[in-house]
């Protein structure tokens, strides 16, 4: 049983969310009403990846608890660079990529923040066009017309430089005698501070929300709006995540995992999640969906008693691509997914069909080849190496083993348009595994 009383902590605590609150006052306010709160965003990249999920997902219990979640996205702190968590110095981003970062992060917040809000319990149910119920902000808009001098007199002379000095993110930046912190990024908690002091001013906003990595700036709000306002705000972090091996979430070899879909698609995505190991499923599942503690001590008992065959993996990633890619996406994944296991091939866009077959060996193709009457398939097989030879091809087609987009084809098969399974893309097989990406130029 929780020890808390409001029922947004009461969920986060269950799902081992909460790794450190400033006052335990907060759970009386929660539980009292609704509570105005924020979580920032920097512009780091034009796109969000898998471990920004998690302080997204904290936005969204409280949303879907009643309280007031406000999304921030850093126009002025994302021009300093948040030391937090970095051995090094960040580059400085130069304004048109800041400029274009922001506006795919804005866009990301709002699609997934609004599809959250519509999705089940048990599932997802509703459907992907909920209207936005959280405001996103930008500190450019109040932070740029600042000078230097009226934010070192209005801010500035409220922080103690021995305190920033025990700030975790300052002291193990200072122990690296060769990297050091730049007054730039040294300053940039005073910059986040005096964004929870506006936000308390302007909104009433009383909690900021964040991963553990933000505790030092978070705490450096509080500290400020109790010396400039002598009222109490509140901060509450979450535990950033690694899998059960130590690694940081959402890298794979190839990189992040992000959450534009250009940069990594839906099957890709959806296939992140259906890799991980049972070991890491349990908190992915409290962290990532919004299933209930019945369904998901449900999903953890079939992996401790060794029922599980995939299944919970396969319901964790479905309900995380359906909140990130939307429902749609996420049912296009499942049938991708089913593809490579002999089910027919199509409907796709050429870059689902690529991500799905991302190992398989391709030819080009001259397009013009295929209009018309287009080639034989034993010309085609035996060209891209699939079959040594026409005989050998014509012998495995006769016998049932040579298909196009998983169905079985005739030696007298000619390769035309009308075969392709995505804009410019077909598969061809032999055999049971040994697939062949055809890809017209």
């Amino acid at each position: 049983m929780s020890a808390f009383k409001s029922s947004v902590l009461a969920e986060l605590a269950w799902r081992d969310r909460i790794e450190q609150l400033t006052h335990q006052e907060l759970d009386e306010k929660l539980d009292d009403g609704c509570v105005t709160l924020y979580c920032g965003f920097d512009p780091s990249a034009d796109s969000l990846h898998v471990g920004n999920l998690v302080p997204m997902m904290g936005l969204a219990f409280f949303l879907r608890h009643g309280h007031r979640p406000i999304a921030l996205v850093g126009g002025a702190t994302g021009r300093i660079g948040d030391p937090s968590g970095k051995a090094t110095e960040r580059s400085l981003l130069s304004e048109a990529q800041i400029e274009a970062n922001l506006k795919g992060i804005h866009a990301q917040l709002q699609t997934i923040l609004a599809r959250a809000l519509s999705m089940h319990p048990e599932g997802v149910t509703a459907g992907d066009d909920a209207s936005a119920q959280i405001p996103i902000v930008n500190n450019h808009d109040w932070l740029g017309p600042w000078s230097f001098i009226d934010f070192l007199r209005e801010v500035g002379k409220h922080f103690r430089v021995n305190t920033m000095l025990a700030k975790d993110s300052v002291r193990s930046r200072l122990e690296n005698r060769e990297q050091g912190i730049s007054y730039t990024e040294f300053s940039y908690m005073l910059i986040q501070g005096f964004d929870f002091y506006h936000l308390f001013t302007e909104r009433g906003c009383a909690l900021q929300i964040g991963g553990s990595d933000q505790w030092g700036n978070i705490t450096a709000g509080t500290e400020l709006i109790r010396r400039k306002s002598g009222e109490s705000a509140f901060g509450l972090t979450m535990p950033l995540l690694t899998t059960a091996s130590g690694q940081k979430l959402g890298k794979t070899e190839k990189g992040a995992v992000w959450l534009d879909p250009e940069r990594t698609s839906p099957y890709e995505f959806y296939q992140y999640w259906i890799n991980r190991p049972d070991a890491d499923v349990p908190m992915l599942l409290r962290t990532f969906t919004f299933l209930s503690k019945e369904v998901i001590d449900a999903h953890v008992a079939d992996i401790e008693e060794g029922r599980n065959r995939g299944q919970v993996q396969r319901a964790l990633a479905y309900e995380v691509t359906a909140l990130v890619h939307g429902k749609d996406e996420a049912d296009k994944a499942i049938a991708a997914s089913k593809m490579l296991f002999g089910e027919r091939i199509a409907g796709l866009s050429d870059r689902d069909l690529a991500a799905i077959f991302a190992d398989v060996p391709s030819t080009e193709v001259e397009r013009s080849r295929l209009e018309g009457d287009g080639v034989p398939i034993l010309d085609l097989m035996t060209e891209v190496g699939l079959q040594a030879s026409k005989g050998a091809a014509r012998r495995l087609l006769k016998q049932g083993g040579g298909y196009i987009n998983n169905e079985r084809i005739a030696p007298e098969t000619a390769v035309t348009l009308e075969h392709l399974a995505s804009e410019s893309m077909l598969v061809l097989r032999a055999g049971k595994k040994n697939y062949h990406v055809i890809k017209l130029v």
